[in-house]
């Protein structure tokens, strides 16, 4: 599966705190994911000093499993950026789907509370 050139994936809506640099930075930056994808991201920072092809590298850590990820800007607004995800191999990708799994199955957790405090409520 060749992630890095396929379509724009679905996204899924979150807010993951997130730490990133350039890949040839020293200092890590914090932002927040605020939607995310197989193919991408888009990347809230108050950092306006990345362009169109920079590489940046994501830490992620989803399960107690830690990964560095390559991404390169896409594009950029006065909120943040979009990122193409360039997975190095399928434990990337496979993390970055484990993590969209885990906010889609936290979103039916929530909503099933909800409906059940609802249904009880009236």
């Amino acid at each position: 599966m060749d992630i890095a050139n396929s379509e724009v994936a679905p996204r899924v809506q979150l807010s993951l705190p997130v730490r990133f640099r350039k890949t040839y930075g020293r200092r890590d930056e914090n932002g927040l994911l605020k939607n995310i994808s197989l193919t991408g991201a888009f990347l809230q920072s108050t950092n306006d000093n990345y362009i169109r092809n920079d590489k940046l590298i994501f830490h992620m850590e989803v399960s107690g499993r830690q990964r560095k990820i390559e991404a390169k800007v896409v594009w950029k607004n006065d909120v943040g950026y979009g990122v193409n995800f360039l997975p190095f191999n399928r434990t990337d990708v496979q993390l970055i789907d484990d993590l969209i799994y885990f906010v889609n199955e936290n979103k039916e957790t929530k909503k099933d509370l909800l409906q059940s405090i609802f249904s009880k409520v009236s």
